[in-house]
């Protein structure tokens, strides 16, 4: 079974937009259940099917397939909940590990979060000068949770 060890943070300042180029992703929900979730997704020209499993500390089950992309745009449009989650991706190396910043748009503009994969909930890690607060317990960040209460809509 494959695992995801993430964690997640907010991010500050501008410093990291100089640091790589932006990817366009757009992803959507066929299933956002807590215990399981089934996400379409793009990324340029590929799209890929991903299964997750309930999250337990910053540990997840992950299966992810590469799908046509065709089938996967139909996806979106036809069966995926809505709003769509859209966004730009820029990864970003620090210290031996890929930072992933996602900057949302639509729906969620104004939100940037930073993700980082490890290969145990114990690792450390150095922090990049732009990294805030994390969040990685705090459910309103899911991206599955951004399509029922979009970062816009927080008060």
């Amino acid at each position: 079974m494959a695992k995801e060890i993430e964690r997640k943070f907010l991010v500050s300042g501008d410093a990291w937009r100089s640091l790589a180029k932006g990817t366009a992703y757009r992803q959507g929900y066929l299933n956002s259940a807590k215990e399981r979730t089934v996400r379409i997704r793009t990324a340029d020209a590929k799209a890929f099917l991903t299964i997750k499993g309930v999250t337990v500390g910053a540990t997840r089950s992950e299966y992810e397939y590469e799908i046509p992309f065709d089938e996967g745009q139909a996806m979106l449009e036809a069966l995926a909940e809505k709003p769509l989650i859209e966004k730009k991706r820029y990864k970003i190396p620090v210290g031996g590990l890929m930072w992933e910043v996602d900057e949302f748009l639509g729906d969620n503009a104004g939100l940037i979060v930073a993700e980082v994969e490890l290969t145990s909930e114990g690792q450390t890690f150095d922090m990049p000068a732009w990294i805030g607060e994390e969040v990685t317990g705090d459910p309103r960040y899911y991206n599955a949770n951004l399509i029922k209460n979009p970062f816009t809509r927080w008060s």
